[in-house]
């Protein structure tokens, strides 16, 4: 959703909200790092940036004034489309990070997708261009392919070349955001309530119920209430980005609120009051349309196997993430069911949940479990397992729906053969002489009993003769004689099938 600010003669100019996306390992943590001199790529595991966040940063233009820009950083993986999709949609300017190396790839092709979606503009950052195989001119032409005609390449695309290592050409491309939102003409209006997007929530033990915001127009101060879909906060504590206390803030800042009574949905859209109470009236507004809107849920499938799941993760955004893995891991006949899922640590109470279900597992993805948590799980035979990669986690459910995947037995033919003549038949025992037209006949087989296309008994070879020499099997193409023990009664131009039953895993 764009929330992107209605014009009016109070409006002022306000800074660019900035998105960055690109594909894994192209620099976009980095080129972040760099402009915000900090070092949030060593501290994500796996070298892999998993939370949306959103940062405010002082540039010096080259006429000496001091522009401020907000950006938000964005995950790689591709499980966290989701989160890419809230980033960019939340944007007034989009920079798409494309290695010199490595040029356009799956998830450069993806942030294309949303940027276009959202319909705002864009430059590229082509980065890398310090290493030795380095192609910006290659890169360019990889881009004009995917249909992205930068300047100079026919097309009017602002693009900079930089290196988020060394810091060549941050500076321009700082420089072409401002010049971008310049020709945009953002707005913002400090006389009105704050409204925007929930960027990230979250629960702590100590402190509650906290989220991240953006501010997209108006201004938000101490005493004022906020409401996101369902949940509400009052606006007692204001932290800026740094954690930092403040008394208020407006258009185009990011700061992180404490206090909701429920954890607010990443992506919500949000707006701030000057009393509960009307707080409290656009909560229960959103929850009476929600009710309009909801469907009857179909009734389960009773072929299906179900995975009774519960997932835990850091912050709500994540949460999406994992979600989104689990349904993509579902099969037509084994598919995973989430009885539980949100933002905190694995407690005693999801446990609880579990208590009646059959093989439950319990995903959390950067949390703790509860010592009570840990100890409930053990009486009821409850696996848990953390994870603080996303493919890590990925891998796990996949091998655990392997393991529990519902196993059939499949009669798998080795060999068949037409009857040519029955020579005896005494009680259950007949004497038959026949032809292997296919595969392999055995001593001991099982076989099927076939008569015009349809299978009418069974039986078994207890012996298997050719030339009048036992044998224990005869091939392809062959004459044989056969002792056959079966109920049925064999008769000329039957046909016989053996076979094997295995047990075979569905998915």
């Amino acid at each position: 959703m764009n929330i992107h600010n209605n014009k009016n003669t109070a409006s002022l100019a306000r800074p660019p909200i900035i998105v960055i996306m690109g594909h894994i390992d192209h620099g976009k943590s980095k080129l972040l790092d760099y402009i915000r001199k900090t070092s949030v790529v060593e501290t994500e595991a796996g070298g892999i940036t998993q939370h949306l966040s959103a940062y405010e940063v002082d540039h010096k233009t080259k006429d000496g004034a001091i522009k401020r820009i907000t950006f938000l950083d964005t995950p790689g993986h591709e499980a966290f489309t989701k989160m890419r999709s809230r980033g960019v949609t939340t944007a007034d300017i989009a920079i798409l990070v494309v290695s010199a190396e490595d040029g356009v790839k799956t998830q450069t092709r993806e942030a294309l997708a949303a940027i276009k979606s959202a319909e705002i503009p864009f430059i590229v950052a082509i980065n890398k261009v310090d290493l030795p195989n380095a192609d910006v001119n290659r890169t360019k032409q990889d881009l004009a392919e995917n249909e992205v005609f930068v300047e100079g390449y026919g097309g009017d695309v602002p693009c900079v070349a930089i290196s988020a290592k060394t810091g060549k050409g941050i500076d321009e491309l700082l420089d072409m955001m401002l010049l971008v939102a310049e020709i945009e003409e953002l707005q913002g209006d400090p006389g009105k309530s704050a409204r925007g997007v929930v960027i990230e929530s979250s629960i702590d033990p100590k402190s509650g119920i906290s989220a991240t915001l953006v501010i997209m127009d108006g201004h938000l101060k101490k005493g004022m209430w906020i409401s996101a879909e369902e949940s509400i906060s009052p606006v007692r504590v204001i932290l800026n980005f740094k954690g930092e206390h403040i008394g208020e803030a407006r258009f185009s800042s990011p700061v992180r609120i404490i206090g909701w009574n429920t954890l607010p949905p990443a992506g919500a859209t949000f707006h701030a009051w000057k009393t509960k109470k009307d707080a409290e009236k656009d909560a229960k507004e959103w929850h009476e349309r929600k009710s309009d809107n909801t469907g009857i849920a179909s009734s389960e499938d009773k072929n299906i196997t179900l995975i009774p799941i519960i997932i835990k993760t850091d912050v709500a955004g994540t949460l999406e993430a994992v979600e989104k893995e689990v349904r993509r891991l579902d099969k037509e006949n084994i598919q995973f069911k989430i009885i539980h899922k949100g933002a905190g640590n694995i407690s005693e109470n999801d446990i609880k949940l579990l208590s009646g279900a059959v093989n439950p597992i319990v995903a959390g993805f950067n949390v703790k479990v509860d010592a009570s948590a840990r100890t409930l799980a053990e009486k009821f035979g409850v696996i848990i397992e953390l994870f603080a990669i996303i493919y890590k986690l990925s891998e796990w459910l996949e091998a655990e729906m392997t393991k529990r995947a519902p196993r059939m037995v499949i009669d798998e033919t080795a060999g068949m053969a037409k009857i040519l003549k029955v020579f005896s038949s005494a009680k259950t025992k007949q004497v038959i002489g026949g032809k292997v037209t296919e595969g392999i006949l055995s001593q001991r087989s099982e076989v099927k009993i076939i008569r015009r296309g349809n299978v009418i008994g069974k039986g078994k070879i207890v012996e298997l003769q050719t030339h009048k020499v036992k044998t224990d099997k005869v091939d392809e193409g062959n004459e044989f004689g056969a002792m056959i023990e079966s109920s049925l009664e064999i008769a000329a131009g039957d046909v016989i099938e053996a076979f094997a039953s295995v047990e075979k895993q569905s998915l």
